[in-house]
């Protein structure tokens, strides 16, 4: 697109030649500021408008998906999709009769997809140059590459997820953990907290997680994430939300996966709220109490209490974690709840060295299993299986040698 030697766009300068004596009566105005300031907002470069992230896969289920993905630039956004090749629908956002547009971080979610089936699709990003409210004009369209996935079987006699924990800002590792996962296939990936050390800002995110992401597995295969304590930190933590999409968009959620009934707690911080390094802005008490209320409930549905296996997957352990407040918080408010609902296996991070431990009466009468740490050596892979007769959980180091596994045989 032609622009003048003044950064403006050949019809813009033109425009302003013609309306000087009205430019000039806003410039000596109240609002001269307001205008030059909303011109400025709303002029865009085409030269700038590319894909920040590739998609990437949220909340997968039997007849859904949610497609996620980064511009540079505002922009009107769309998935192409279809089956065997043939991208011959299209899914939009649109709230209240809205289509969402104007924006850079874009989610839109296939809905009324078949079970057990594979779709190709592709997303598409369309420039919004200047957004006037009777006028809008739109710069260069970018499209992705064309990529497939996979929805759920209804009934599947397999079920198999991948899981990662403490990564702390080192991108590298998820790439060298995928390739450790075999042969065998996967129908997800769960991070289990830590993945950064804090949260800074939207490139950190890109960097550390996105893009490693996206270049190993998940533009095709999606992934589940909770905050670790160190995803509660930093000046951008609040806005992480608004990158990731978990069941019922909360960072705790269950899900029914073939004979598997998963929950998710996030744990919040490890130390007391009142700590001086909050600066008094955090209330992880009452948080990790909504989430026992919420937990109270799940563990007596029907479809939980029918579940060959029950799992929970959480980042602070509550035991073998040490004697930290968030620790024992979590004992306090969930431990009863994990015994009353005899979940069958419980998986966590946090503590930087891997572990095994077997269940131990009167105090976790189910198995424990804690991932590795960030740096090399001590970074795991674990990789979970189950059918309607066995669950398996096998864990490896980052040189791909066994290093834990645990065996539940179904009780229902």
């Amino acid at each position: 697109m032609k622009k003048t030697s003044f950064g403006l766009k050949r019809r813009d300068f033109l425009g302003n030649i013609t309306k000087a004596g009205l430019l000039g009566t806003i410039a000596a105005s109240p609002l001269a500021g307001f205008a030059a300031s909303s011109r400025e907002q709303e002029q865009h470069s085409d030269d700038t408008h590319s894909f920040l992230s590739m998609p990437y896969l949220q909340a997968p289920s039997m007849d859904s998906i949610i497609i996620r993905w980064i511009t540079a630039e505002p922009s009107y956004s769309w998935v192409e999709y279809g089956e065997s090749g043939h991208l011959n629908q299209k899914a939009q956002a649109i709230t209240a009769g809205l289509v969402n547009a104007n924006d850079r971080v874009h989610k839109i979610e296939l809905r009324n997809l078949k079970p057990g089936t594979s779709y190709d699709y592709k997303v598409v990003s369309k420039m919004i140059d200047n957004f006037q409210p009777y006028k809008l004009t739109y710069g260069t369209s970018i499209e992705s590459p064309v990529f497939s996935f996979k929805t759920f079987e209804p009934h599947p006699k397999r079920v198999s997820w991948l899981i990662m924990n403490d990564i702390h800002d080192r991108p590298k590792s998820i790439p060298h953990l995928m390739n450790l996962r075999g042969p065998e296939g996967y129908d997800f990936v769960f991070f289990n907290g830590d993945m950064f050390d804090y949260q800074t800002d939207e490139q950190q995110i890109i960097d550390h997680m996105l893009t490693p992401c996206t270049q190993s597995f998940a533009s095709s295969v999606p992934f589940l994430f909770v905050r670790g304590n160190h995803e509660t930190r930093g000046k951008f933590a609040r806005q992480l939300p608004q990158y990731f999409s978990n069941p019922g968009n909360q960072f705790y959620f269950s899900f029914e996966h073939g004979p598997v009934y998963a929950l998710v707690l996030d744990t919040g911080e490890d130390k007391p709220d009142s700590h001086e390094v909050y600066g008094g802005i955090v209330d992880f008490d009452s948080y990790r109490k909504e989430q026992a209320l919420w937990l109270e409930k799940e563990i007596e549905k029907p479809a939980f209490k029918k579940a060959r296996f029950r799992v929970v997957m959480m980042h602070i352990p509550h035991y073998y974690s040490g004697d930290w407040h968030g620790p024992l918080h979590c004992r306090e408010l969930f431990a009863p709840l994990f015994e009353k609902g005899k979940i069958d296996l419980f998986i966590a991070g946090h503590t930087h060295k891997y572990g095994v431990f077997d269940p131990v009466p009167g105090k976790h009468p189910y198995p424990i299993i804690i991932g590795g740490g960030p740096k090399e050596g001590e970074r795991t892979l674990i990789k979970v299986t189950a059918d309607d007769q066995l669950l398996r959980l096998q864990m490896v180091d980052d040189s791909g040698k066994e290093v834990g596994s645990y065996s539940v045989k179904s009780r229902r």
